[in-house]
């Protein structure tokens, strides 16, 4: 017998903001910010930020300021990934909810300077 009132499994309530930069996109240009943390549950904070992946990567690692910055960044907004897709690069933080949804000044700012980088490759 079939349930009368089936699980729904739909689209779920989650988003991700996207920077994306317009260019044609290899390997190179992938890395993901490898957190170092300290504390539990809500008291849990960034110590340090690094980055893991291609070429990207490598120059990501190298500048001191950004590492800074990204490790400013609250735990919820500084796992950030860049990635190639077809004709671009996305950099882009985790999935959040419709309320959570948002990007400060400060995350632009991280996205702006990553974004630099990949330019200048």
């Amino acid at each position: 017998m079939q349930e009368q009132d089936p699980p729904h499994w739909g689209a779920l309530d989650r988003y991700q903001a996207h920077y994306i930069v317009r260019m044609e996109a290899g390997h190179e240009h992938y890395a993901r910010a490898r957190l170092e943390t300290e504390g539990r549950f809500g008291s849990k904070r960034i110590t340090s930020a690094s980055w893991e992946g291609g070429r990207l990567a490598d120059r990501l690692a190298q500048d001191a300021r950004l590492c800074e910055m990204v490790a400013a960044l609250p735990l919820g907004q500084a796992s950030i990934t860049v990635e190639p897709t077809g004709g671009a690069v996305r950099i882009h933080g985790g999935w959040q909810s419709r309320r959570e949804l948002g990007i400060s000044r400060e995350l632009y700012d991280v996205y702006e300077r990553i974004a630099g980088h990949i330019r200048d490759l």
